[in-house]
């Protein structure tokens, strides 16, 4: 007997659908014609043990018992799904061949990996078990996943690559939440003061933002512009840009901050002669951008529908898991394998029966083209987020999920239209030792932009006018006919909504000044993953750590005191860049799992000496009284991949 475990019930009744009928229901299973069976877990079965249950004396909080680190880990069975976990258990050792479904990621493997091996089966049989990845829900797709199985044991580093990161991140936070704890109750805060190795970065992330902005002053700046002219008496305007020898007048971002230096330059220039000194024209594409990974379509979706990251994925999960209208929504993958392009007729006549008002979009693609989204070698455990060959009527969906389909349908369906073609003028001019640059950019063809919903709210290129620069050559002379000096004022930065603080979360890269980090950032899913975002998000609301004002959001008191209180290697996202770095080096096989768990467990000893020495004062009278009963406790110290 085969023993197909998926990771959730909607996926394991899906996956029976496509084996041979008549089926036989049972309690937690479907038994299939051939006599294989299909079951299912429901999210994880298993849960990291609670620090009592490596010592008794832990059901207390003590700082002299800091830090708790298990000589050997152990898991415990989630009491509410025990009895499916007991289901499954008995299954496998019924079973002659173990197949894991679990999602196509790291949680997806080890979830159905740790249920395997805590049910206690022989070594041959867990070296036996198979990998099946279904990315897309449909039918032919779940054939297609089964006809292509590969070893489980091809998928260790992964498997171990995900243990390390819960297990680290269960030293982290049980250690520090309890630390922090106490301390803050030591200074009088009523509460948990909860800790995590991602959450208090994206914490500090937003209460950084906030004092920038409280104690933002803005400064005026100052920008020339002149109006020269060409002996067949066309006239242009050329914005003035300040040379090295100003620097000393200027901001970080080139701003002119002196009023003297912008009149001395209106002055100067003012009636005299110059001439051009080049000039270029170009013609650019821009071709369409890759369909959506998870959050790039939570980005949109917020921006677009007002929708918080975690509204975004619950809809998603419905059309993936109910509606089997897309394909796996938590990937962090924006390319597509290769065999996806001979479905694109399929797909896009599914769009067309589903989105009534992309009908026309798909009456106009151009399936013969092929865009850079299509790549294999970019494409890992899941592929980015795109419809799948199934049409539904429109009027059987939410208008929410409407919306979510049509926003990743056009993203589909961009892939097959032409890029964006507009042409760049631009005229540099000397006038008086000066440099003035005037620039426009005109339209030559909309291509894939006609896919844009007319109301989207883009920031505007200011580039793109409808003042036409005159024909002129490198040499010609000119003359400054009108001068003016504008002035401006700096603005502060703006804060944190759903959308851009998702953004800051993917690209947390641009928020770090170490180099290295940098990198290491840019090369990996930044702060979080694309399952983990969101509940984060959510998570530091819950802990009334931030609130939402309108479309903003902001830090509380609490939140804002915590971080104030916290060493600022807590607060910063460069600790989460080196455990991303040394996770993927495991799932790569590049690192073994202790290069990775001794060094943090000898690093954790260190940081709660440096913890003890800060200042928790700042809290007093802060807080609720919370109870920790033995069941409410793994919900605020527990933390999952936070």
């Amino acid at each position: 007997m085969i023993l197909y475990i998926a990771e959730k019930p909607s996926v394991g009744r899906a996956v029976a659908d496509v084996l041979p009928k008549p089926h036989q229901k049972g309690d937690g299973f479907i038994k299939v014609a051939s006599g294989d069976v299909v079951t299912w877990c429901i999210g994880h079965l298993l849960e990291q043990a609670e620090p009592e249950a490596y010592d008794s004396e832990y059901k207390k909080w003590k700082k002299e018992h800091l830090p708790i680190i298990p000589a050997e880990w152990k898991h415990e069975v989630k009491s509410q799904t025990r009895k499916q976990f007991n289901t499954i258990k008995r299954l496998i050792k019924e079973a002659d061949q173990l197949v894991n479904m679990g999602d196509p990621d790291r949680v997806g493997q080890v979830l159905v990996d740790e249920v395997i091996n805590y049910s206690g089966v022989s070594k041959e049989k867990r070296q036996a078990t198979l990998r099946c990845l279904v990315s897309d829900m449909n039918p032919a797709a779940i054939k297609k996943a089964l006809n292509d199985l590969r070893k489980n044991t091809e998928f260790i580093p992964l498997a171990t690559s995900a243990l390390a990161r819960a297990r680290a991140d269960w030293l982290y936070g049980i250690n520090m939440t309890r630390l922090c704890t106490l301390l803050g109750q030591s200074a009088g805060y009523n509460g948990v003061l909860s800790i995590g190795r991602v959450q208090t970065p994206v914490l500090g992330l937003v209460v950084h933002r906030d004092r920038e902005i409280e104690n933002f002053v803005s400064k005026p700046f100052y920008e020339v512009f002149i109006t020269l002219q060409t002996p067949t008496r066309e006239s242009f305007v050329a914005k003035w840009k300040p040379s090295s020898a100003c620097e000393a007048y200027m901001d970080e971002e080139g701003r002119v901050l002196s009023r003297k230096l912008a009149e001395f330059v209106r002055d100067k220039v003012k009636g005299k002669n110059g001439s051009v000194k080049a000039v270029r024209r170009d013609r650019k594409k821009q071709t369409s951008p890759l369909p959506y990974n998870l959050s790039g379509l939570q980005v949109d979706a917020s921006k677009r529908f007002n929708l918080n990251a975690k509204k975004t994925l619950d809809i998603c999960q419905q059309l993936y898991e109910r509606h089997k209208l897309i394909t796996y929504p938590r990937s962090d993958c924006r390319y597509l394998p290769n065999g996806h392009y001979d479905e694109r007729q399929t797909v896009t006549n599914s769009i067309a029966k589903t989105a009534m008002g992309l009908v026309d979009a798909v009456d106009k693609a151009d399936l013969s083209l092929r865009s850079k989204a299509w790549n294999d070698a970019k494409v890992g455990a899941h592929h980015a987020i795109i419809p799948t060959s199934r049409s539904m009527p429109s009027d059987r969906l939410s208008q929410d999920e409407k919306n979510i389909y049509e926003l990743v349908a056009r993203q589909y369906l961009m892939q097959f239209y032409p890029a964006f073609e507009y042409a760049e003028y631009q005229i540099d001019s000397k006038v008086e030792g000066g440099l003035f640059v005037a620039k426009k950019k005109s339209v030559i063809s909309d291509g894939w932009k006609v896919l844009l919903p007319p109301n989207r709210s883009e920031k505007q290129d200011t580039d793109f006018s409808s003042e036409a620069l005159p024909n002129v050559k490198e040499g010609d002379p000119v003359t400054c006919t009108d001068v003016r000096v504008d002035e401006k004022n700096t603005s502060p930065p703006k804060r944190f909504t759903d959308a851009t603080l998702l953004a800051a979360m993917t690209g947390i890269a641009r928020f770090v000044s170490d180099p290295e980090i940098k990198k290491v950032l840019r090369d990996t899913d930044g702060l979080g993953t694309e399952a983990t975002r969101a509940g984060i998000i959510e998570l530091l609301f819950k802990r009334q750590f931030l609130t939402k004002k309108g479309k903003e959001i902001h830090s509380t008191e609490i939140g804002r005191q915590l971080v104030k209180s916290l060493p600022d290697r807590m607060v910063v996202p460069d600790m989460t860049a080196h455990w991303e770095s040394q996770l993927e080096a495991i799932s790569e096989k590049r690192m073994r799992y202790m290069q990775f768990m001794q060094p943090l467990t000898e690093g954790l000893r260190t940081l709660i000496m440096e913890v003890e020495n800060q200042d928790f004062k700042g809290l007093k009278g802060m807080g609720t009284k919370v109870v920790r009963r033995r069941k409410k406790s793994s919900k605020r110290t527990t933390p999952n991949s936070n």
